[in-house]
């Protein structure tokens, strides 16, 4: 074989415009989706306020778009199916700051390639104009006068009719059509001042009314997104260096199991880019349960120069020209926006409410393994109300900052005068008293040593105890950490600890890691550790499975850059380490301390692993449950 020529053919032949078209069309046209982007973007740039969109067979069989914009002209009827023909760019300086959303001039001539097109259009009121037609077989446009208000007409038929290879791709009718749909809930989002309707095989779809005030705009994305995704939805409009970012995100209870609810917009054009996912993920990192997705509708805006759109031809996808200062500016907005969220703010009280679609399935297995093996505290080892009086005279340690005790110790509790800030059984306000009630009530009683019962304004709170507490000893950690590092506290007895010697070398290579992290350990062995201090808010945890775990996180991430980077996922080990566990009786100033220190702590609605840490239960459907008032 050797010697033998790679080409068909040996003579170089330009190809004929049709075929030239076809190939283009490749990149361009898909399905139906593609040809409405490519004919609803055009309308926008034309200046359109209102979009009818009428399509058949999920729009393989039929595709028009009328719009009431500038139209076309009768001598640039023409052109605009020609290739690479567009009124949008003249110069390179137009494409280094692309203000539309087309501009690569050939949508027109790819659809026209593969499609019967036919495109009417005026540019006045007096109900004259001309229409263009062109199809596959013959790219030759023959233009003939029409009656047609001001404004475009694009009817396109039978796509795909002469490419039999590229028809047999489409999926059924149902498909097509949810895609097409896709599109048009993407479009709407990006431009609120545009009326959009939608028509299927004669059938009203979407009527989406015009609007610019933030009511009118949050209409449209409850219409596209659902009610419960606003219900949920935090509204941020964050400003700095250039760069603005506005929209709303959906607080992390209200996550999914796909990625269906994503709208990112840059200067009003839909895009998906890596950069903008990382830094949303990121943001996530410490609320989102593992496998579930945050839901957005976010809109970045900067200088058109700043961003080049030109690096698809679908223009779906670009490219920063600083993409680290886009990358902190989404992640740190988002970050504090997220963090922001405490029990009592707007939407909290909704939770419960919320459709069991968009809750985090059921963890079968604690995220930590928290309560595996443990037994559930019998009925009667409740305490009683007597009881629970009694204890009412002490005050928690979880007060003070969380000693983080083993689930079979029993606190000791210190006294504490009368009235010191933490409210007694019989001070805690009835539903119907004026007193204020924090977001979160007060403390009622302790289920099976799992869970806080509480009662406030709107109801029944139940709380995670363990998460909960999780929750407020990580934030504590990263604070410390932030300010310089964890305090340690050293122990009485030294704890030594058989490790391997991967293990043991790993200590000594990132003793400065366990040093900023609140461990003192000394290598006394090849195969040995001595740990003399602890962080002081862990004290009490289980020092040797702590070490460990710490050990394996740091095998784990392998280089010291990278430790940098995944600092927090360590320290929510160790939070893990150090929070409450099942089992743990708490006294009624302890649960109530606890209560007070989730309104105050950051992003107290989840826990480390992004499972939920409370939960309300409205006094309306307790009253259902037992037929109250009906």
């Amino acid at each position: 074989m050797a010697g033998r020529c790679c080409f068909m053919h040996d003579k170089i032949a330009q190809l004929s415009p049709r075929l030239a078209n076809q190939i283009a069309a490749g990149e361009v046209v898909e399905r139906p989706a593609s040809v409405i982007k490519e004919l609803l973007e055009n309308s926008l740039d034309a200046g359109a306020s209102r979009l009818d969109v009428e399509i058949d067979n999920g729009g393989t069989k039929r595709i028009k778009v009328r719009d009431n914009g500038r139209g076309i002209g009768q001598e640039d009827l023409p052109m605009a199916l020609a290739r690479h023909a567009t009124s949008k760019i003249h110069a390179l300086e137009d494409l280094e700051a692309v203000a539309t959303l087309g501009f690569r001039g050939e949508a027109l001539a790819s659809i026209s390639s593969v499609a019967r097109l036919t495109m009417t259009s005026s540019r006045d009121d007096s109900g004259k104009g001309w229409q263009v037609s062109a199809e596959g077989r013959d790219m030759q446009a023959q233009l003939v006068p029409a009656a047609h208000p001001r404004g475009t007409t694009v009817d396109v038929r039978d796509l795909f009719f002469n490419t039999p290879a590229r028809r047999k791709f489409l999926r059924t009718e149902k498909t097509e059509f949810n895609r097409v749909d896709d599109t048009i809930k993407r479009l709407a989002l990006s431009r609120f001042d545009v009326s959009i309707t939608l028509r299927h095989n004669g059938k009203g779809v979407h009527n989406l009314r015009a609007g610019s005030g933030r009511v009118e705009m949050e209409r449209r994305v409850s219409q596209v997104c659902g009610p419960a995704f606003m219900q949920n939805a935090l509204h941020i409009d964050v400003e700095r260096s250039g760069l603005r970012l506005w929209g709303w995100v959906a607080e992390p209870a209200f996550s999914r199991s796909q990625a269906d609810l994503q709208f990112f917009y840059v200067n009003g054009r839909a895009i998906r880019d890596k950069v903008v996912s990382h830094a949303v993920r990121r943001a996530f990192a410490d609320v989102l349960y593992h496998g579930r997705h945050p839901a957005f509708v976010l809109y970045l805006e900067l200088d058109p120069a700043s961003v080049d759109v030109n690096v698809h031809p679908t223009k779906h996808e670009v490219r920063f020209r600083d993409s680290r200062l886009v990358h902190d500016f989404l992640f740190g907005s988002l970050h504090r926006a997220l963090a922001s969220v405490r029990p009592g703010d707007r939407g909290s009280e909704e939770s419960a409410a919320e459709p069991e679609q968009s809750r985090p399935a059921p963890v079968a297995g604690l995220a930590a393994g928290e309560f595996a093996g443990q037994q559930r505290m019998p009925l009667s080892a409740t305490p009683s109300s007597s009881g629970l009086q009694q204890q009412m005279q002490g005050y928690a340690t979880l007060h003070q900052p969380y000693q983080g005790e083993s689930a079979v110790e029993e606190p000791a509790p210190a006294s504490v005068p009368n009235g010191a800030g933490v409210p007694s059984w019989s001070s805690a306000p009835s539903s119907g008293s004026d007193e204020e009630v924090p977001p979160l009530g007060y403390a009622l009683a302790q289920l099976h040593g799992i869970y806080i019962l509480a009662q406030n304004q709107h109801g029944l709170i139940v709380v995670d105890m363990h998460a909960a507490h999780e929750r407020i000893v990580y934030e504590r950690m990263k604070a410390a950490h932030a300010a310089g590092g964890i305090q340690a506290q050293p122990l009485l007895v030294p704890v030594s600890l058989a490790v391997s010697q991967r293990e043991a070398d790993c200590f000594e290579e990132r003793a400065e890691v366990f040093t900023a992290l609140g461990f003192v350990l000394q290598r006394a062995g090849p195969e040995t550790l001595l740990v003399r201090q602890v962080p002081t808010m862990l004290h009490g945890a289980e020092v040797e499975q702590l070490v460990r775990d710490v050990l394996a996180d740091l095998l784990a991430e392998g280089g010291s850059d990278r430790i940098g980077e995944r600092i927090n996922e360590i320290l929510s080990t160790m939070a893990c380490h150090g929070s409450v566990r099942a089992n743990r009786k708490l006294t009624v100033p302890e649960m109530n301390a606890l209560l007070r220190d989730m309104e105050r702590t950051e992003r107290s609605g989840q826990c480390n692993h992004g499972r939920p840490t409370w939960t309300q239960v409205k006094l309306a459907d307790m009253d259902k449950w037992f037929l109250r008032g009906q």
